[in-house]
This record gives C-alpha cells, structure tokens and sequence, in this order.
C-alpha cells in the first residue's frame, strides 16, 4: 500500500457526472473489502431532498456548501482510521478548499470517460440539474478537465463493464504489489 493510502486510508474518485464514480466505486471497495460512500446520497439523505432539488429551490453555490461539509465529514472519517473509498460529485474536487482537503487525505483517482459516453449516459438519467444545456453541458465537461488532471492518478473509462475499470485502478498497484 502506499504511504500516503497507509497514513490516510481513503480512495476518491473524481471525474464528470455520468463517468461511473457510483458504480466503479461500490465495485472497488467490495474488492478491496473498504467501506464505500457516495456524497450525493450523502447530501440527499441528510438533506431529506435530491440533489436536483436543492438546486432548484436553492442555488448551485448552497448545494457547494453543502457538498464542502459533506465532504468535510467522510474526509475526517478517513482520518480516524477507517478505510474508505468516496464517490465525489463531479464539481467536488474543482473547488480549491475540496481540493486541499482531498490532497492530504488520500489518493484520488479521476475516471476519464469520453464526452460521447458521458452524454449518453446523462440524457439516459435525466436527473443531472448541469446538464440541461448541452452547449454549457460540453464546456463544462471541457473546463473541468483541466482540474480533473490534478488527481494523483487517471484511469481512462474504456470499457462498459465496470469490473474491467475496477481492474484498471487495481492494475495502479496503490495497495502493494
């Protein structure tokens, strides 16, 4: 296992909404036998309300502050010692504040879909508040690349099956050899 995994056992996964954070994530930790957890749900739950919701009624910045607690909240578990693997929303890791918090607390692992993939998963959805302009919808996805590149590790989304992108993060050898 790496140091930084040894002394802050937590795996977060950044990348855009649709890339498979949920699903990969869920699969990962099983494998790994970690605890997993998905911020948006965390949010919802506490919240009583979806994140669609939230955004309607209260505005992307709330919804930030509420995503910055949130996160604060598993990163300190983490800290305590209980290994985890996080499923970030895909504004997370842009803000400056998530960034640092993330950066010495863990690795992240950014899952970088294609555009074609990511757009046919979202209109599949339908829940995505970004995404209802899919002008805006592309420059996001365009904009957020270049912070997603920050991550300590990239897996490029190459296949539909998620076992097979559990199997790209565990090939990174992050856990020994």
């Amino acid at each position: 296992m790496t140091l930084k995994l040894k002394r802050t056992p937590g795996i977060y996964l950044v990348g855009f909404m649709g890339c498979g954070k949920t699903t990969i994530g869920r699969l990962l930790a099983t494998r790994i036998g970690w605890h997993f957890a998905d911020l948006d749900h965390d949010i919802e739950k506490t919240h009583g309300a979806t994140v669609q919701q939230i955004f309607a009624e209260h505005g992307e910045p709330h919804f930030r502050s509420l995503e910055s607690k949130a996160l604060k909240a598993r990163v300190s578990e983490v800290e305590r010692g209980k290994p985890s693997v996080l499923a970030l929303g895909g504004g997370t890791f842009v803000r400056p504040d998530n960034f640092a918090l993330l950066e010495n607390n863990g690795v992240t692992l950014w899952l970088d879909a294609p555009f074609e993939l990511i757009k046919q998963r979202v209109a599949a959805d339908g829940s995505r508040p970004l995404a209802t302009d899919p002008v805006m919808f592309r420059e996001l996805f365009e904009a957020r690349r270049n912070l997603y590149q920050l991550a300590d590790h990239r897996v490029v989304i190459q296949s539909e099956d998620p076992e097979a992108n559990v199997d790209a993060i565990i090939a990174l050898k992050l856990f020994g050899a």
